[in-house]
């Protein structure tokens, strides 16, 4: 079987090279007649899959390496017979640093603490529960919004979305739906975002149709908002350049772009593809990851634990160079800056989740050993008095 898959997949070739004939392709290269003779697909978010790409084609499976859906007619290929599997939450762990690796920066910046502000989850599935244990960690106070796990699971724990409205901080984590009773497109427009507390933060990492690019350009221009963190965009690649420019942190879709994240999804692809297939055999991709761009850091004495905390994660996970690298593009020729965007995306940087990386802590830092460890950091090493 012709197996073709992105070749901007990591270890794709190592994944699916004992199960059939890999066909790598380049992401704009998965073409119609590029995957005519195939029998199995297996793409990213970038690829729209449905009529236009498979009618008339050979194959019988698709895989997604993303957590999302909306990039393939999921109708047409049940209609056509077609399995398909994605990798729900294979990112999670990625994309809940991320937030993380925002927060810190924008305390550092604003020089206040998290500890003791309220944080409002929008979405409690793979990534809000891992948001939301963050926040916990950190002392602040969550508040935690999921209409369907609320009508599924009853209880006081979920809230009504008016009821996050005064939360310092908004963190969006659903799908992108258009139809139905929790449809959330353009879920925060103007009148959502003027209900906010006056100098709230919004950050979305889910998909940029969430929020309305305009209302949130006028929330920021004027002060409703004092500031976002932007990791997805209405139009994408082709983002909108002003909404940029006021975002205090915007980052090119790549939120979930951790290598271990990567690698997860295929993992998962692979043992669905396997499944259908009716094949037992494994594959164990450790021995080729790549270690950690920073394998160490050692903390200093006299920081708080947040402090701290932010010094480690900015080692392991520095989201300013990515606000750095998608600011750029505001230097270039509007025609140039959906490939740009593009090309920041597919060819984007070894980055390991915080477990890849190990901290030296000063004796007396029990206070931010727990923290470290509660966001996914290896047990650290502490130095003798």
């Amino acid at each position: 079987m012709i197996i073709a898959v992105d070749r901007n997949i990591p270890l794709a070739a190592s994944a699916f090279g004992t199960l059939g004939e890999v066909r790598l392709l380049e992401t704009t290269g998965v073409t119609p007649d590029a995957v005519r003779d195939a029998g199995a697909l297996v793409i990213r978010s970038e690829t729209k899959v449905g009529r236009a790409l498979l009618e008339g084609s050979a194959v019988r499976f698709v895989g997604s390496a993303t957590i999302g859906t909306d990039h393939c007619d999921l109708r047409y290929l049940g209609d056509q017979g077609i399995v398909f599997s994605n990798a729900p939450g294979s990112n999670a762990n990625s994309v809940k640093e991320y937030v993380l690796a925002a927060l810190l920066a924008l305390a550092r910046n604003a020089g206040v603490q998290l500890r003791g502000r309220t944080i409002g989850v929008v979405g409690v599935g793979n990534v809000g529960s891992r948001v939301a244990a963050v926040g916990r960690a950190l002392g602040m106070n969550v508040l935690l919004n999921d209409p369907p796990r609320a009508r599924a699971e009853g209880g006081k724990e979920f809230l009504p979305l008016d009821a996050l409205m005064d939360a310092d901080v908004v963190t969006l984590h659903v799908p992108l739906t258009r139809e139905g009773t929790d449809a959330t497109f353009h879920l925060f427009e103007e009148k959502r975002i003027g209900a906010m507390k006056r100098g709230a933060i919004l950050m979305n990492t889910s998909r940029g149709a969430v929020v309305e690019t305009r209302a949130a350009a006028s929330a920021l221009s004027s002060g409703r908002l004092s500031a976002a963190v932007f990791d997805v965009w209405e139009g994408e690649p082709r983002i909108d350049a002003e909404l940029l420019r006021l975002a205090t942190l915007g980052t090119p879709h790549i939120a979930g772009y951790s290598l271990d994240g990567k690698v997860n999804a295929v993992g998962m692809v692979r043992r669905a593809f396997c499944a259908w297939r009716r094949d037992a055999s494994v594959w164990n991709p450790a021995p080729e990851i790549p270690p950690a761009p920073v394998t160490s850091v050692a903390l200093c004495a006299g920081e708080t634990p947040e402090q701290s905390l932010e010094r480690a994660v900015t080692a392991a996970y520095d989201i300013a160079l990515d606000d750095r690298n998608l600011r750029a593009m505001l230097e270039i020729r509007g025609a140039d800056r959906g490939p740009y965007f593009m090309r920041l995306r597919t060819g984007y940087r070894l980055r390991r989740e915080f477990a890849a990386t190990r901290v030296a802590l000063p004796a007396g830092s029990a206070g931010v050993r727990g923290l470290l460890e509660a966001v996914g950091f290896p047990p650290p090493d502490v130095s003798r008095p």
